[in-house]
């Protein structure tokens, strides 16, 4: 009992002890907490107070920067609105394609890449030796042809002159055959009315020979008439003949003229001006005709831009371009608007799409538009084919 009141006694004393151990310190610690309240709304109050000040200036602020953003729309907008642009669009050009028209070897080669070559410049000779000799042979066969129709001519000449001739020579020998015909008919007639006493049987059988042979000549004489009669007809033919010959002749000039073409060709020049490009020959190398050996590409350059076909609906040939080059953004190129394709990039392709099968997707086609360059081109800077390019079109 004494233990537990003590106890009680410790614990009354310890409470006692902080419960008013110093009364002074909670009053202290309640008013910090109220002066810390206080200053914390007055801050906020003055922190809204200078918001309060400060929403008519950013208010203004947002109104000014809407006004500016609003204004440069419609700037942009008047200034771009006759305007139509693509990026899809390129230099073009043309690149022609040369090849040999004989075969042979590459003895010279008189160009190198991407040089610029004039029009009738020679570029390569292929091996000539062979061609000389064809054209050497194809002088002797036109000489051959031209003596014999020359020979002919002249036989032509002397049969308008014999074959008339000759048929009235058979014509005499004729007329001879039948006098000396008649006159051994007599000679006959007058032996065979003879009687006997009178006459003999050599003499009969003499007058029967000349009268057979009188025959036989007059036989032989209408033959010979017979044969030259048709005189035109003859002189037709030794005309033709002196055809035949010229013919010949034109054939021989003919292979002559083939001779000297292919010989020709073993020197290729070149058709225009422009730079060598896709060079694949080298001295010694054996072409082909058609083998391919190079590519000029001319100096003219336009742009194919392909648009939109919603971009189209002003854009008319003559109207001025603006050009940007990628790969030359110094380049101020000026131009104009020459012609519109009659037809979609997709219509001249390989295999150009049916809409009228499956199911029709709508996809907005291009359309190439050719643009010539007017200036702004550099000679020292020239434009390859097919490098990137952004016009722009003043359409109104």
């Amino acid at each position: 009992m004494s233990d537990r009141s003590s106890e009680t006694g410790v614990e009354k004393d310890s409470g006692k002890d902080k419960a008013g151990a110093n009364p002074s310190e909670a009053p202290v610690s309640q008013n910090a907490t109220s002066k810390a309240n206080a200053d914390q709304d007055a801050k906020i109050r003055e922190g809204e107070e200078v918001r309060r000040k400060r929403r008519p200036f950013i208010i203004r602020i947002g109104i000014g920067i809407a006004a500016v953003l609003i204004l440069g729309g419609l700037i942009w907008w008047l200034m771009t609105r006759n305007l139509e642009s693509t990026d899809d669009a390129y230099t073009d050009g043309r690149a022609i394609t040369i090849a040999p028209q004989v075969s042979g070897i590459v003895v010279s080669l008189d160009v190198n890449d991407n040089q610029f070559v004039k029009q009738g410049q020679p570029l390569i000779h292929i091996d000539p030796r062979q061609y000389e000799i064809d054209r050497e042979q194809a002088e002797g066969a036109l000489a051959t042809a031209k003596a014999q129709y020359e020979g002919q001519q002249f036989g032509a000449e002397i049969a308008r002159k014999n074959f008339p001739a000759q048929l009235q020579q058979a014509q005499a020998q004729l007329a001879n055959a039948k006098a000396s015909l008649i006159k051994a008919q007599a000679d006959y007639d007058r032996q065979k009315s003879l009687s006997k006493p009178a006459t003999s049987q050599q003499e009969v059988d003499a007058a029967t020979a000349a009268l057979k042979q009188a025959e036989a000549q007059f036989m032989l004489a209408e033959a010979q008439v017979a044969q030259n009669s048709p005189v035109p007809q003859r002189i037709g033919e030794t005309d033709a003949q002196v055809g035949q010959l010229k013919g010949q002749i034109e054939q021989a000039q003919a292979r002559l003229d083939q001779a000297n073409l292919n010989l020709s060709w073993t020197v290729i020049t070149a058709p225009q001006d422009g730079w060598i490009t896709k060079r694949n020959v080298e001295k010694g190398t054996y072409v082909a005709p058609g083998q391919q050996v190079f590519s000029i590409v001319s100096p003219e350059v336009w742009i194919t831009a392909n648009f939109k076909e919603s971009q189209l609906a002003y854009m008319r040939p003559g109207q001025l371009v603006a050009i940007n080059v990628d790969a030359y953004p110094a380049l101020d190129l000026r131009g104009h608007v020459d012609s519109i394709q009659l037809g979609s990039g997709t219509k001249f392709t390989a295999f150009p799409p049916e809409n009228a099968t499956g199911n029709f997707v709508k996809v907005v086609q291009r359309v190439p538009v050719k643009i010539v360059i007017d200036s702004g081109l550099d000679p020292q800077i020239p434009l390859p084919l097919g490098i990137s390019v952004v016009p722009l079109v003043t359409v109104k």
